[in-house]
């Protein structure tokens, strides 16, 4: 087989695996509704995609990177790992779990797309770099096409999506600010790693969270529940996880990152077809105005958007 059909081969399987592992990311919201719709609270549903996702991580780490290089990481990537942890996968999930009981899951995951705009701009105030004018379009196009999703120009969608959308939007900043962590320090660990320590200070944040709460949820297990959590955790989690970092390992971040954009729409689809959630016109005008926003941006492939991976 020839260089060139081979260089093919590893570009589609590598497309593959980011087009799954995005509409797996995208299928989380959906299915944490339905476990509420079951009577499990949002804290509980984080806990537990946390408490199993973890050590299915710590096997994938100790495999990739064996025993010693996972106990032996140098101490400000570690300290670093931990602290993205704990602001992105514990506050952050707090936010968006919670945001899921008060809107649609197709406008969180639309308004959770957002995070690289946060991630340029945050990247511009840190450098003290003004973006160009091609960036600033598209900054302008995102954050037009988040007001047109969270009001749909109607004060009835307005008033039903602001508490839920201001949740969300926290979520996003703390993803940006996990990307700008991974991009100090994934490279003296690598991005599995550092996505398993970020994930152990999660739970274990997680953890003191649940001894420490007045009235802890339980989970309530059921044929119907088993099924949902077994997917939430495999195919919204940790498949997504693993599809992602095998497909930025075959055709780089920046072409995995204009891929994740079938995320949204994926889950505007799975709402409508298990949830019953409709968008109004307008609002889908600002998804295609987020879309179209991320995609220039990440198109453009600005330093601050290299990393291209979902953290959800």
């Amino acid at each position: 087989m020839s260089r060139r059909p081979r260089e093919r081969g590893q570009f589609w399987l590598g497309a593959a695996l980011a087009a799954t592992s995005a509409m797996g990311f995208a299928s989380k919201g959906i299915f944490a509704k339905l476990l509420y719709a079951e009577g499990w609270g949002a804290d509980t549903v984080i806990e537990m995609r946390s408490f199993i996702a973890v050590p299915i991580l710590g096997a994938w780490a100790l495999w990739a990177v064996g025993w010693r290089a996972l106990l032996r990481p140098p101490r400000s990537a570690l300290l670093g790992a931990l602290a993205a942890g704990c602001i992105c996968y514990y506050y952050g999930a707090l936010l968006d779990f919670r945001a899921l009981t008060l809107i649609d899951a197709s406008v969180e995951r639309v308004l959770l797309f957002s995070y690289p705009s946060m991630v340029v701009l945050l990247h511009a105030a840190i450098y003290r770099r003004r973006p160009d004018a091609a960036v600033l379009g598209a900054l302008l196009l995102t954050y037009a096409g988040i007001l047109m999703v969270v009001t749909g120009l109607n004060g009835s969608v307005l008033h039903g999506n602001l508490a839920g959308a201001g949740l969300v939007l926290g979520c996003a900043f703390t993803y940006a600010l996990y990307y700008l962590a991974g991009d100090r320090w994934t490279a003296a660990v690598g991005s599995v790693a550092f996505t398993f320590y970020a994930m152990a200070a999660a739970a274990t944040c997680l953890a003191a969270h649940r001894l420490l709460a007045t009235a802890p949820g339980a989970a309530i297990w059921t044929p119907r529940t088993i099924p949902l959590a077994a997917e939430l955790v495999l195919f919204a989690t940790v498949v997504p996880m693993l599809a992602m970092a095998e497909g930025v390992r075959r055709i780089g971040a920046p072409r995995a990152s204009v891929i994740t954009t079938v995320g949204p729409p994926t889950t505007i689809v799975l709402g409508a077809g298990l949830l019953d959630e409709h968008l109004a016109p307008m609002q889908w005008l600002g998804v295609a105005l987020i879309v179209a926003g991320v995609l220039a941006l990440e198109l453009g492939r600005r330093p601050a958007l290299q990393a291209g991976r979902d953290p959800d």
